[in-house]
């Protein structure tokens, strides 16, 4: 009888690792974690199944701390809260993302398996060089994130905000747009699904930016201006995620088999087997298949 509790399915490669992290979000996060100058260390408030977490585990430098915060299906700080992650993520646990995570990495991140309310106390001050916020998506939750990681971040630090304007997180919208436009936060670009942004200067890595986007095929590229900001909106066109090393895991697929050839018959066979009769073709034709 078969075990009703089946073990998971190992990752093998990054796209079998379940969650949102479209190919353009992988390119723009390889691309901004490679040409960032400044070291500092790397945090994710919210991870899910450990997609984007893998991806910046691997551009973790010598010297470098990573810390992920999440839930991980533990008691939430409120109502609003528990709900949320009842409905949304009920199946996450810390067990699931730390294997997908050792997958494709030696070691874990530093974990911490609480709200993301409690990060400010966990992670020192002008420390971080690059923060991802995908975490809760009410409004006072996302609100106080973003505070907590303008304090966390170096001056010239990036932080990305998931789902700023899908039609399910008005909460997320509201403080993303409200951050911007109130509390300093200046937008670098915009993907389908993340705003990528700074309290430093923007500029500067935006011309690098656009040089870059500007000389893909697959990528549509739009810039507008708002309330004083310039805003780089991407968008993929038909694009490939990047490339990205196999996990441990990872078995090739099995070649598919080659056909044997079919037997040929001689020309004088055929010919022969033309002119007979039927009758005979048919009775030469069974002995054969004998």
């Amino acid at each position: 009888m078969a075990d009703s509790q089946q073990t998971p399915k190992l990752p093998g490669e990054l796209k079998d690792v379940p969650g949102w992290f479209p190919p353009l979000d992988q390119v723009l996060f390889t691309w901004f974690l490679e040409k960032q100058r400044l070291a500092g260390d790397l945090l994710e408030l919210g991870v899910y199944m450990g997609r984007s977490a893998i991806l910046l585990g691997h551009h973790l430098r010598a010297g470098e701390a990573f810390t992920v915060c999440d839930l991980f299906g533990g008691e939430a700080p409120d109502g609003a809260n528990r709900a949320e992650t009842s409905k949304s993520y009920a199946s996450l646990t810390r067990e699931t993302f730390e294997r997908n995570y050792l997958s494709f990495h030696d070691s874990l991140p530093r974990v911490i398996e609480a709200p993301t309310s409690v990060i400010s106390g966990e992670v020192k001050a002008g420390t971080c060089r690059f923060v991802h916020i995908d975490a809760s998506h009410l409004y006072e939750h996302v609100r106080d994130d973003i505070g907590a990681v303008r304090e966390i971040l170096l001056p010239d630090g990036l932080v990305v905000l998931d789902d700023f304007r899908s039609e399910h997180t008005p909460g997320v919208s509201v403080a993303v747009w409200e951050a911007v436009l109130n509390r300093g936060l200046r937008p670098i670009c915009l993907s389908t699904q993340k705003l990528y942004g700074t309290w430093g200067d923007p500029e500067p890595v935006q011309e690098e930016l656009l040089a870059m986007l500007r000389e893909r095929t697959d990528v549509g590229l739009s810039v507008q201006e708002a309330a004083g900001h310039r805003l780089v909106r991407a968008r993929a066109q038909k694009m490939q995620a990047p490339p990205f090393p196999r996990s441990r895991h990872y078995v090739a697929p099995a070649a598919a088999p080659v056909p044997a050839p079919k037997p040929r018959r001689s020309p004088a066979r055929r010919i022969a087997v033309d002119l007979l009769p039927p009758v005979v073709t048919r009775a030469v034709r069974k002995v054969r298949a004998r």
